[in-house]
């Protein structure tokens, strides 16, 4: 049981960073639904790591070049996995009058321009709400929106029907994530922000993130029935802007 459970661990790793495990055995078909539950802790294990590269900067660079440098580690760590998503889904949203075309957008891999603004507009809000706070704050917050956006993401793949086809980035399964695995990821993502940053601002940051995502995973059920891989990128990249942008809004008050 430990065994099965630290190789799911390690699949929602490899899947969302860009760290690669030698061997995974057995690798379930279902590895997708299994492996979610992981995903808030992996989330927040990158926001540590894209944190400490923030503070680090800090103490050798000035101010914005430590908040670009943590943006940089961020995207690369992750192989840009969430902006890749984001950008598609902007495109065939934006792009796309049939559930059709916007499957047949998001599986094109030439980037449009609702893509190329979505991008801009998320990294330059994401910049910066990050310089707006003190660097020690902006890790805080970065640990806690990377492991709420992950929830966001596994809460839109447990509610979502699959409906990506062959346009997908995750591979379909009948499976779906079980009652237990569900509050598994919320409770984990609730603890690493709870334990790391304001319970007030923790509160109103993420209230403010969760409407983001929601609007982004109405807007996919509405445009093309439910989820793919793309749309969950999408999700994650709305929670986590908003999150960074709300927190940081709150710490440093009005301009």
């Amino acid at each position: 049981m430990i065994a099965r459970e630290v190789s799911l661990f390690l699949i929602a790793l490899q899947f969302l960073t860009r760290i690669r495990i030698k061997r995974i055995d057995p690798f379930p078909d279902d590895w997708l639904p299994r492996a979610a539950k992981y995903m808030p802790v992996v989330g927040a294990l990158i926001g540590v790591v894209v944190g400490a590269v923030l503070l680090v900067s800090a103490a050798v660079f000035p101010a914005p070049l430590p908040i670009v440098i943590a943006l940089v580690v961020s995207i690369l760590l992750t192989g840009a996995l969430h902006e890749d998503g984001l950008a598609d889904t902007a495109d065939a949203f934006g792009g796309g009058t049939t559930r059709e075309r916007c499957l047949e957008i998001m599986k094109d891999s030439r980037i449009g321009t609702y893509g190329t603004l979505a991008l801009i507009m998320t990294l330059a809000l994401k910049g910066t709400a990050l310089a707006a706070i003190d660097p020690i704050s902006a890790a805080r917050v970065l640990v806690a929106g990377y492991a709420g956006a992950r929830l966001a993401a596994v809460l839109a793949l447990a509610i979502l029907p699959y409906a990506g086809g062959d346009a997908a980035k995750v591979s379909r399964t009948t499976s779906h994530m079980t009652a237990v695995e569900i509050v598994v990821a919320v409770v984990s993502a609730l603890v690493v922000g709870f334990f790391i940053l304001d319970a007030v601002v923790l509160a109103v940051a993420t209230m403010f993130a969760l409407a983001a995502a929601a609007a982004v995973a109405w807007m996919a059920r509405r445009k093309i029935g439910g989820y793919t891989g793309d749309v969950l990128g999408a999700v994650e990249q709305a929670y986590e802007t908003a999150f960074l942008v709300c927190a940081a809004a709150i710490i440093a008050g009005p301009g």
